[in-house]
């Protein structure tokens, strides 16, 4: 399908361009396979220049398996705070104390035995296997499907399975004997550097020549992608409860639910809407009182609009409007004092680092401090 000089001539000209080209990552200066791991689940959908401070504060906190498979997950979950989709991090854990547990410590060369870790799926094990241990393996992700998209003009919808297959089948051939790691990692650097999914810098591609989307002027129409079903609004009320007395200048937070969306983590108390738009606030923040009240037995008093922000997931984006407000006996039960169910804690700026939080929720905190501070 493909003939044989143009595919040996995008992998000898790949290589080449990569040992001049290639940038200096923090997960390039070792082979170490825990490390590079960590740095490819870092990486999915996030930026490289994001991800850099954290795989440093990351491996520094937790530099072998043995560490990350036996600290406190809140621990974790902490240091991957304002990274976001949490979920990797759990799987990332949970793979790794399998790791520890299994194959003492260390991480497996078999492909069987590797994509069969949570969390593990084709393209991460191919990562792994390919760069540490120089197995010849595909790595395909969005930046490696749109290069072979376009130098070999697949005009399939990337999105389908199907492509995927036929994509790691032809990277897999593209792997020249015994140059694995650096071909996984120089085809992505291409995508990542020089074909950009919009604007690609054709004229310092390093294989340029023999690309057949350019030759068919379809560079910038590749790769074929269904566009995915934006995420679904919904709209989410706040309450930032200020503390009085021995709580002053703390706020009032909560331990989400042991499974589901952003489980375990910390938030402000908040509640999702049932109209399909806001009232005036002070209609919304009597809603909010109510809700509480009726959903986790917390009386607040009126308060005022604070600010707005949003919360964007995958899948959902939450809308959210942010009231201050304090503690009110009423509509409570009388027990004395600041009484709060089990799952709240007060917590002031400075014992923040001390609980891991979506970045939501750090952003409103922040912004008291701010305006506190003027």
């Amino acid at each position: 399908m493909y003939s044989e000089e143009q595919k040996v001539y995008f992998s000898r000209n790949l290589l080449d361009w990569y040992q001049t080209h290639k940038r200096d990552l923090p997960w390039r200066r070792s082979k170490n396979p825990y490390y590079i791991w960590i740095s490819e689940v870092m990486l999915q959908q996030t930026r490289v220049d994001t991800v850099i401070p954290y795989f440093h504060r990351f491996v520094d906190q937790f530099p072998t398996v043995e560490s990350l498979a036996t600290a406190p997950e809140e621990n974790v979950l902490k240091a991957w705070e304002g990274l976001g989709y949490y979920s990797r991090a759990r799987n990332l854990q949970t793979a790794v104390r399998e790791v520890h547990e299994r194959y003492d410590g260390i991480v497996p060369q078999n492909k069987e035995e590797i994509s069969s870790l949570k969390g593990v799926g084709p393209y991460t094990s191919g990562a792994i296997l390919s760069i540490a241990y120089n197995k010849p393996e595909p790595a395909v992700d969005g930046n490696v499907m749109r290069v072979l998209s376009r130098y070999f003009l697949i005009e399939e919808d990337i999105m389908k399975p199907a492509t995927r297959t036929k994509m790691e089948k032809l990277a897999r051939e593209l792997i020249l004997e015994g140059t694995a790691s650096d071909f996984n990692q120089a085809l992505m650097e291409l995508g990542a550097m020089v074909c950009t999914p919009r604007s690609p810098h054709c004229l310092t591609c390093p294989v340029m020549a023999h690309c057949s989307a350019r030759e068919a002027g379809m560079e910038e129409v590749l790769p074929i992608k269904k566009k995915a079903k934006p995420p679904r609004p919904e709209l989410r009320a706040v309450a930032l409860i200020e503390g009085t007395g021995e709580n002053e200048g703390k706020w009032l937070i909560r331990q989400r639910p042991q499974e589901g969306l952003l489980a375990r983590m910390w938030e402000l108390p908040h509640v999702a809407w049932k109209s399909e738009g806001w009232n005036t606030d002070e209609d919304n923040q009597s809603e909010l009182r109510q809700a509480l009240v009726d959903q986790e037995q917390i009386g607040i008093g009126p308060g005022e609009w604070f600010m707005d922000t949003e919360h964007i997931f995958s899948h959902i984006v939450w809308k959210m409007k942010v009231y201050r407000a304090k503690l009110s006996n009423a509509n409570r039960p009388s027990t004395g004092g600041e009484w709060v169910p089990f799952h709240y804690r007060w917590v002031g700026p400075e014992e923040l680092d001390q609980y891991a939080f979506p970045n939501v929720f750090i952003r409103i905190m922040k912004e008291w401090q701010e305006r506190n501070e003027e």
